[in-house]
């Protein structure tokens, strides 16, 4: 995986050893897989979150592990127009590149270790598809797109972005030196993730060495999710085995313990759930069924803005 890396973790700032005596590691609460599927285009994706109840999830929705797929010339795909209001998408590219349009003539491209944070607000229309080089020459398409919520008081405020550059990630390891740990948002430790956020949350890239362990300290107020990327390897005291495509979601405590058997890539995710009433259909999030039709009803009317009528140019 090309997502940021370093030639010597060594430099890195480490996490400190935590005190076997006083930390309260986390058990594992439930260890789902990821069922297969496709989205948009016709992409291959995983659905992450499935199986597991939005409580456990809060203030999470949704998590899809797009790839990973190494696509023949003329087989790249991407989603066609769609719309969004009361959440946010956190798209997180590990190889390959995504271009963005949206219904406000903003535009982007996201490739290796890059992050496109989109907060849909009061609603947005927006296409991600790859560049047309990509699609002419194929190539390696992997990434995740993550939806967090936003509380009731943020549902309509503005839509925004933030472009995150893989390089402004936060880089650290732990005190043996055995794993890369990318903070894209959050705090892990006292070190801060460039991500700025409505509801506190955490959320890392981790890559372990075969037989590395992460004891990872974890805000106890927060939840606590990881999901395997790739690799074999075990999560929590008891030493339950995971595999890619399989989520591990943890109980209370202000530790998570990982190992690795081969080499491990992990997102870890956790936050400060919000606790509040959820009304989820399709491309919108809402704390009520009104407002889940209200939401439906501007986009049939053309509230939520209108397709461009020509593709933007991508920038950096």
């Amino acid at each position: 995986m090309p997502a940021i890396t370093v030639d010597d973790v060594l430099v890195l700032p480490r996490l400190p050893k935590l005190d076997p005596v006083t930390t309260e590691y986390r058990p594992v609460r439930r260890l789902t897989t990821a069922p297969q599927g496709y989205e948009g285009e016709g992409f291959p994706v995983r659905r992450a979150f499935a199986g597991v109840p939005l409580s456990e999830l809060d203030p999470f929705i949704h998590l899809d592990q797009m790839g990973e797929v190494d696509y023949a010339p003329g087989e790249p795909k991407g989603t066609p127009w769609h719309p969004h209001r009361g959440f946010e998408t956190v798209t997180y590219m590990i190889d390959g590149i995504m271009d963005h349009q949206d219904s406000l003539g903003g535009g982007g491209s996201i490739s290796n270790s890059d992050t496109q944070w989109m907060t849909a607000g009061s609603g947005i229309l927006h296409i991600e598809a790859p560049p047309e080089h990509l699609v002419t020459s194929g190539g390696l398409f992997h990434g995740l797109q993550l939806w967090v919520n936003l509380p009731r008081a943020a549902k309509m405020i503005d839509p925004k972005y933030q472009d995150i550059r893989g390089k402004a990630a936060a880089l650290l390891t732990t005190p043996d030196g055995g794993a890369l740990i990318r903070i894209i948002a959050g705090s892990v430790a006292g070190h801060a993730g460039p991500g700025s956020t409505f509801t506190p949350i955490n959320l890392a890239h981790v890559t372990l060495q075969p037989g590395a362990r992460l004891d990872l300290p974890w805000q106890p107020e927060y939840n606590a999710l990881v999901y395997t990327l790739s690799g074999e390897g075990w999560a929590g005291t008891d030493m339950r085995p995971i595999t890619l495509g399989q989520l591990a979601t943890f109980g209370t405590g202000d530790a998570i313990r990982v190992e690795a058997k081969t080499e491990l890539d992990l997102f870890i995710m956790g936050g400060r759930p919000i606790r509040e009433p959820i009304a989820h259909y399709g491309p919108f999030v809402m704390n009520t069924k009104a407002e889940l039709q209200q939401a439906f009803e501007d986009f049939q009317k053309g509230r939520l803005g209108t397709i461009p009528a020509a593709r933007l140019p991508h920038t950096d």
